[in-house]
């Protein structure tokens, strides 16, 4: 086991009237954090798991993408919803129906780095546009009595990053907490994340803060959280295929002690479990496509991976998929468990 310098108290975290268990939050990814996926998330322990992205365009609502994404049947409370769009209008109409279905805190999605959302100038397009920005935020805040909460990135662009005044704009507007991926559109993913944008925002602006970006291990989120002075952390890509890492991270901020690495035994099991929760959600021929990315996640790291996911996806029935992930997993009894 590894143990930190000092452990960091695992904090309650409030999003208007609600206490979540912790301030580890599961980001919003569309195409992964679907039902089945944040309930893992939720167990494993993140205080909070925010839907993937929906349009606040009426047409859409009746596609089956749409109705899936707005599936949250058995789920812990408080549901987020994150919202996508343009017209203010329209997102605070989204916002209202989406609450009707039971949506609790409403999330819009200024971050989106996306071409496709891009090119329509929303997600992170939009922060070219502070005024635009203040108009949509008011307009959601003001059409439903749930908290708003709001995802940006620190810009457009190195030379147009302008986190901080969006900050402003958010707290004045009423928005319930702020979260901040540190990387600015331009960047995509294909530099380092910096959190010195969100230190600056906490020194500035009185306002809950999440900080998002390459937080993926638990040593990354103690720094996080002391050098930014932020409220919460938010995790994503440091998820796929590892669930557990909220267990881990939560370990470690209550007692300087990250819990053994996860054993490939306990991985497929884990697995076994994810896919079963994916073909019962999606129906065997989705969800077999569907399971397949995250048959890639899980197996990251593992000997043989490469090989695996070429017949992986080659499979086209539950039965075959199962039964490939266990002879992979069963192959070598033998392995060293995986890094936690």
């Amino acid at each position: 086991m590894t143990a930190a310098p000092r452990p960091a108290p695992l904090r309650p975290f409030m999003i208007g009237p609600y206490r979540l268990p912790n301030n580890l939050v599961l980001a919003p990814m569309a195409g992964v954090s679907d039902r089945p996926y944040r309930v893992l998330c939720r167990r494993f322990g993140a205080g909070l798991a925010v839907s993937e992205m929906v349009s606040s365009d009426i047409r859409l609502r009746g596609s089956t993408k749409s109705v899936k994404r707005l599936d949250f049947a058995g789920e812990i409370g408080p549901i987020s919803v994150q919202l996508v769009g343009t017209d203010p209008h329209a997102m605070g109409e989204a916002a209202r129906f989406h609450l009707d279905l039971g949506a609790q805190i409403i999330d819009i999605n200024m971050g989106c780095p996306a071409k496709k959302v891009c090119r329509v100038a929303a997600g992170s397009a939009l922060l070219r546009d502070e005024a635009l920005v203040r108009r949509i935020l008011a307009a959601v805040v003001q059409a439903v009595p749930a908290p708003v909460t709001l995802k940006i990135r620190t810009g457009w662009s190195p030379e147009q990053r302008n986190a901080v005044t969006i900050a402003r704009i958010a707290r004045e507007s009423g928005i319930a907490a702020l979260t901040v991926h540190g990387r600015t559109r331009a960047c995509g993913y294909g530099t380092p994340a910096e959190h010195e944008t969100i230190q600056a925002i906490r020194a500035e602006v009185d306002i809950p803060l999440i900080a998002n970006g390459d937080i993926d291990s638990p040593q990354t989120a103690l720094r996080v959280l002391d050098s930014t002075g932020c409220d919460a952390i938010m995790i994503g890509r440091a998820a796929q295929g590892r669930p557990w890492i909220f267990r881990d991270i939560a370990a470690f901020l209550a007692t300087g002690v990250i819990p053994d690495a996860a054993a490939p035994d306990w991985i497929r099991d884990l697995l076994i479990e994810h896919l079963d929760g994916l073909y019962q959600f999606y129906g065997t021929y989705a969800g077999v496509r569907i399971a397949r990315k995250h048959i890639a996640w899980y197996c990251r790291g593992l000997p043989g991976a490469a090989v695996f996911r070429v017949g992986i996806n080659r499979a086209n029935s539950t039965r075959d998929q199962v039964s490939q992930v266990l002879a992979f997993f069963n192959q070598d009894s033998g392995r060293e468990d995986v890094a936690a």
